[in-house]
């Protein structure tokens, strides 16, 4: 029952775009990740994401590489500040799920997940980022399974 978490790809600075849509730069770095996710055979079967241009474009962009049978979904409730314990029920209703959303809702919810508590950080995250949690059988504790990173250095 892996959980893909993925922070939004690279977007531009406000100046430059009131929506903050996803850069040259973003773009091609999602790509390159959901390309990577791809070869690397990670079966996604929906990805949610919040209303956020940025979030939406990182959405589709992961989409079209993953094809996932359920789509995508927009929901209400990935903003950046919003409760991720919100997102827990959806998370255990689903096998294979994509979350792509914002920081610091994505920080509090992985800590949420793994240590159960909102605090502290437990790791770094990176623009198109992908984060797989899944939950241990023999005890039912969530865990970071891996995590795939556009820059290592």
């Amino acid at each position: 029952m892996p959980v893909y978490i993925v922070q939004h790809g690279l977007a531009m600075k406000k100046e430059e775009d009131s929506l903050k849509r996803l850069s040259k730069k973003g773009i091609e770095i999602s790509e390159f990740m959901a390309d990577l996710a791809k070869t690397k055979n990670i079966k996604v079967s929906e990805i949610i994401h919040s209303d956020k241009a940025r979030a939406v474009e990182t959405a589709k962009i992961f989409g079209r590489f993953l094809n996932p049978e359920k789509g995508l979904k927009q929901v209400d409730f990935l903003s950046p500040k919003d409760s991720p314990e919100t997102v827990l029920e959806t998370i255990k209703k689903s096998s294979n799920l994509m979350i792509v959303g914002h920081l610091p809702f994505l920080d509090r919810l992985l800590s949420l997940m793994i240590i159960n508590n909102t605090e502290p950080s437990l790791i770094k995250f990176q623009n198109a980022g992908i984060i797989c949690v899944d939950k241990e059988e023999k005890n039912e504790r969530w865990i970071i399974k891996w995590t795939l990173m556009p820059q290592v250095s």
